[in-house]
């Protein structure tokens, strides 16, 4: 049996010569349309949720600024933010020097969640991360107390030089976690 007779003997020939007739495209016609319209429909859908989401950034836009820039993704955008808290530092006031703090700890709590850390609060986020992630946990989870303590204790007093350890504690913890 060749290909030829196998081909009439499924009844595939008929079957093309009935679909491809011209009344039968006529009457198919309209549904056609329909499918074509929800194609269109769904690839624009596409077009507009890939322009508009952040997969397209990171997929993409990452590897090359990486390329381009020589260093990790996100990290000018990490030093930026670190020198806004160490400028706070300079000011020389006892409550720039707790604003620091405050800001240094929620910088860090928000790397840890957006590095798919889970829990419920940024003492959990650390123990969640290990030591690996946050080398100097112990450390963070004391200079979080302070940071506590301020929130909390509005007399409580803190000296430019204590303020400036605990700023390299959480400096340190920020790095790890943003090199990582």
């Amino acid at each position: 049996m060749t290909w030829i007779d196998f081909y009439n003997f499924l009844g595939i020939k008929d079957f093309i010569y009935f679909i491809s007739n011209p009344s039968i495209q006529d009457m198919l016609f309209p549904v056609k349309l329909v499918f074509v319209s929800f194609a269109m429909f769904f690839l624009a859908a596409v077009v507009y949720f890939m322009m508009n989401s952040s997969w397209l950034k990171f997929k993409f836009l990452e590897d090359v600024t990486e390329f381009f820039s020589w260093q990790a993704y996100g990290l000018k955008e990490i030093s930026r933010r670190w020198s806004k808290i160490q400028k706070r530092m300079d000011i020389g006031a006892e409550s720039e020097y707790k604003l620091a703090i405050i800001e240094a700890d929620d910088f860090l709590a928000e790397m840890l969640g957006d590095r798919d850390f889970t829990g419920k609060t940024p003492d959990d986020l650390i123990k969640n991360a290990g030591s690996i992630i946050v080398p100097n946990m112990e450390k963070v989870l004391e200079a979080r107390k302070i940071r506590n303590s301020i929130v909390y204790d509005p007399d409580f007093k803190i000296d430019q030089n204590q303020a400036k350890n605990i700023l390299v504690i959480y400096e340190a913890a920020i790095k790890n976690v943003g090199s990582s």
